[in-house]
């Protein structure tokens, strides 16, 4: 059945979630989009997306979140997929170093095919099992810090701040898209009073679709 919110929400952002096989992350896109965890979850195969409608200020935005496979065999199948992403979480298991040190390797891939002011936050997923944690808080921290990136924890199982990373990144994407709007707008009306006999132009980035706007620029920050 088609959303019932299709012809109503003024924004499509998309978004993806990179990072190792096994850190979680479909089952944080599941608890996001329909509140569920499974403990059977399988490796995605290629890529799978779902949706989720998010009200910020008087805006209804479409979140589109891609989900791409962690195995390393799927990773030029992968690439294409972070055309026109605006934001990206990049998720890694405190239990597993291995995961961790993996970050820098999916940066630079997010830096290769991503565009240049994507938002990433940095995301520490399975933080309910402490007693076997290897990545402490304050190192990732660190490592989101040289990287200029957010960062967050998150336990997709008992469902500790998966709404609040999504929305934090929404919420950033949302607020410097708003910004270069209405920078562009300025600028236009600017160009206009100077001359005009000038035909002015301004090129709507197709990363963004307006449902009831036909042209606009974007942009987004860390």
């Amino acid at each position: 059945m088609a959303d019932a919110f299709d012809e109503e929400c003024d924004y499509l952002f998309k978004a993806v979630l990179i990072g190792d096989s096994g850190v979680g992350k479909s089952n944080l896109l599941s608890r996001f989009a329909k509140d569920e965890f499974r403990f059977d979850s399988k490796p995605t195969i290629g890529v799978e997306f779902a949706y989720r409608n998010i009200k910020i200020a008087d805006k209804l935005i479409k979140a589109q979140i891609w989900d791409t496979a962690g195995q390393e065999r799927f990773r030029a199948i992968t690439s294409s997929y972070y055309r026109g992403a605006l934001g990206a979480l990049l998720v890694y298991d405190i239990t597993r170093r291995s995961s961790f040190e993996n970050a820098r390797k999916w940066m630079v891939e997010l830096r290769e095919f991503g565009g240049k002011e994507m938002v990433v936050i940095l995301v520490g997923n399975k933080c309910d099992l402490e007693q076997t944690r290897e990545v402490e808080e304050e190192e990732a921290k660190g490592f989101a810090e040289r990287e200029g990136l957010c960062f967050m924890e998150t336990s997709a199982l008992k469902n500790l701040n998966v709404d609040q990373v999504f929305l934090q990144m929404i919420t950033r994407i949302h607020d410097s898209t708003s910004h270069k709007s209405l920078d562009a707008k300025a600028e236009q009306d600017k160009q206009i009073t100077l001359s005009d006999a000038k035909e002015i132009h301004i090129d709507a980035a197709n990363e963004v679709t307006a449902t009831k706007q036909t042209s606009y620029y974007y942009c987004c920050s860390t």
